[in-house]
């Protein structure tokens, strides 16, 4: 572990599984059910409660604004505490049937909420369910009295304007940055390992062709002088074994037959011993006696 972590590649993946685990985390694995929905919607409906979620979501809107309607009798201040960090920039306002009223429970998301517009955040939450009692049967008007109170909230200052903007977490990008970088950055790698291999390929070939034509060149030389020793073997038949041409010719066949074994080692320097046994050999054709 210690060697596969220690190298460059045990790193990468090291960093990869942080920023997974990161965007896991951030992205709300470990939330309940109420902030799950509330991260990514506006309004939140428990089972059992009887609500036309898509027209409630159509009030709200993109403002900064969260409610959760849950079942008669649940604990509302539980249900704020267990929002977390997923609908932060909001108002949130958690309510709960009770009889033929809502009991209600804001809890201020906002910026600043816990210090220096704190006094603002308790405005927001005391005045947010404002006037829903009457509407306890029908929770989708209930909730544009809520989005009243919302917009005069924002008029009076004690809401900031703007809407809502739900996007990735950070993590997310880097995680999607990382993919995009791995996959350009391994192409890249492909690219330039296969030239690589590509130019090694060729110069092999080419270095194999240059083998191959030496071993030719070489063949023809050996052939060429083999024939010369043939022809003149005649003309040796014809001397005397005492002549000069018979020594040169004794001595032109006792270099070639030592040569024959390392013919099939191409090297310089066998060229070179061939080239000088044909020069010896066209020499001795031309030598008199």
């Amino acid at each position: 572990m210690k060697r596969f972590f220690g190298s460059a590649f045990g790193v990468a993946v090291l960093g990869c599984l942080v920023l997974a685990g990161w965007a896991v985390w951030s992205a709300g694995v470990f939330d309940g059910p109420i902030a799950k929905q509330l991260r990514s919607a506006s309004v939140y409906v428990a089972p059992g409660v009887t609500l036309d979620q898509p027209a409630a979501e159509r009030v709200i809107g993109n403002r900064r604004l969260v409610v959760a309607f849950l079942e008669p009798g649940a604990d509302l201040g539980d249900a704020c505490d267990s929002l977390g960090g997923a609908v932060d920039g909001t108002l949130a306002v958690m309510l709960s049937r009770d009889g033929d009223d809502f009991e209600k429970y804001g809890c201020s998301r906002l910026p600043g909420g816990d210090d220096e517009n704190f006094g603002k955040a308790f405005v927001a939450e005391s005045m947010i369910g404002n006037g829903i009692d009457g509407f306890a049967g029908n929770p989708v008007d209930a909730l544009k009295v809520i989005v009243v109170n919302y917009d005069l909230l924002v008029k009076s200052g004690a809401i900031p304007d703007g809407s809502r903007t739900v996007s990735p977490s950070l993590p997310r990008y880097l995680v999607a940055a990382a993919a995009v970088a791995a996959v350009v950055l391994g192409s890249l790698a492909l690219y330039l390992a296969a030239r690589r291999a590509g130019r090694a390929a060729v110069s092999r070939g080419e270095r194999r062709a240059a083998e191959a034509d030496e071993r030719t060149k070489l063949a023809a030389a050996a052939a060429v002088l083999a024939q010369r020793i043939i022809d003149l073997d005649q003309r040796y038949a014809r001397q005397r074994g005492r002549s000069e041409f018979a020594r040169s010719y004794r001595s032109l066949v006792a270099d070639y037959t030592k040569l024959l074994p390392d013919l099939g080692h191409e090297t310089p320097e066998l060229r070179a011993r061939v080239e000088k046994l044909l020069t010896r050999a066209r020499k001795l054709a031309h030598q008199k006696g």
